[in-house]
């Protein structure tokens, strides 16, 4: 790491003066669970249309640090989850290091696709310079924030990351980058090291600026086979972990390695993650017994909350029912969807907080 700067340690208290969402993850069983939405900040709000309008490019909202500390907390007035996630994109990094990135309206991210030869084109030690607008979020996010309410920092996974970097975008087979990983492993290997690198930088850089908790997403980690999980998935996670623990000891880390089936107890066991996300598809009894592991996030399907009604209603009991008396914070098990209705996310909430049946 290149910072000397030692981030004093997070203090794992359970008192009452502790914030929910941190309690949780520390390994306290609540009632009512803390609740916050991945993408709970997103074209679902009116607020946030609004203010994106303002912004110019997408990459301009999330290096504009009074428009993106403004929908970083949008949803936090509104609906007053016990964590606001900083407002910025898993792509900042491999723009920090130096690649084109940009955001097609309708088509979403756009990178020149990376080839072995770009491997010395990129820039890991311009992480804290390039990304100073982000920390500035940071800051002015955790002076705002309600006393009780918890601000956690993110960034992708290397293997999600790299995805991006080598397919050129989304919506792809990933046919490209599993070539690659499969055919030049080596090569492959060192875009990884970088990107762990680049990407604990990120996270320590965070914390000093006043994120409280992090989150990993490895939203591409379900297209990997398992001996391509072990190498791809959890041994870049691992590492990450490891040199953002010694930077920031006790600061908790997320894990969501999305898609990963039976493999989230390997995960789990592995990474030396504080806590699991767990996508829609993971069946409560299993996600039940990872929790006798470690504290678990999740897992309602966005199509439920987009839909609302009594499916939804139910759904949420089921969850609550299932994982409540053990570590747990409420979520889905992926992003709020843009046609969502603000309502039901309220009701969610209010659902939440009224906590599991009798």
């Amino acid at each position: 790491m290149k910072s000397g700067k030692t981030v004093p340690a997070f203090q794992r208290s359970v008192g009452p003066e502790a914030k929910p969402f941190l309690q949780a993850l520390s390994g306290k069983a609540l009632t009512p669970q803390p609740v916050w939405l991945m993408r709970q900040a997103g074209r679902y709000l009116p607020e946030y249309r609004a203010t994106r309008a303002k912004a110019g490019s997408f990459l301009d909202l999330c290096f504009s640090p009074d428009l993106a500390v403004e929908v970083t907390l949008q949803s936090i007035r509104r609906f007053g989850f016990d964590a606001a996630i900083l407002f910025s994109d898993i792509l900042v990094v491999p723009h920090a290091l130096g690649r084109r990135v940009g955001f097609v309206e309708g088509e979403g991210p756009k990178l020149d696709p990376y080839q072995p030869s770009d491997l010395s084109g990129l820039k890991p030690g311009e992480i804290r310079n390039s990304l100073l607008p982000v920390f500035e979020t940071v800051k002015r996010v955790r002076r705002a924030l309600p006393a009780d309410v918890a601000l956690i920092g993110f960034a992708g996974a290397p293997w999600t990351v790299a995805t991006y970097m080598v397919e050129g975008g989304s919506g792809s087979d990933f046919g490209a980058v599993k070539r690659f990983a499969l055919g030049d492993p080596d090569s492959f290997q060192k875009l990884i090291d970088v990107l762990v690198d680049a990407t604990a930088e990120y996270l320590v850089a965070q914390v000093e600026a006043g994120a409280e908790a992090l989150q990993l997403f490895d939203s591409w980690a379900g297209v990997l086979s398992e001996p391509e999980f072990m190498r791809w998935s959890i041994a870049p996670t691992r590492a990450i972990a490891e040199k953002v623990k010694a930077a920031c000891p006790g600061v908790p880390i997320i894990g969501f390695p999305r898609g990963a089936g039976m493999l989230y107890a390997d995960y789990a066991r592995e990474t030396g993650v504080d806590a699991l996300g767990l996508d829609f598809t993971v069946p409560l009894d299993f996600a039940r017994a990872l929790q006798t592991r470690v504290p678990v996030q999740g897992n309602l399907d966005p199509q439920l909350l987009a839909v609302g009604g009594e499916a939804m209603r139910r759904a949420i009991s089921d969850i609550l029912d299932a994982l409540s008396g053990a570590p747990f914070v409420f979520n889905l098990g992926h992003g709020v969807l843009p046609e969502t209705p603000p309502e039901n996310v309220a009701e969610l909430v209010s659902l939440v907080r009224a906590g599991p049946s009798a």
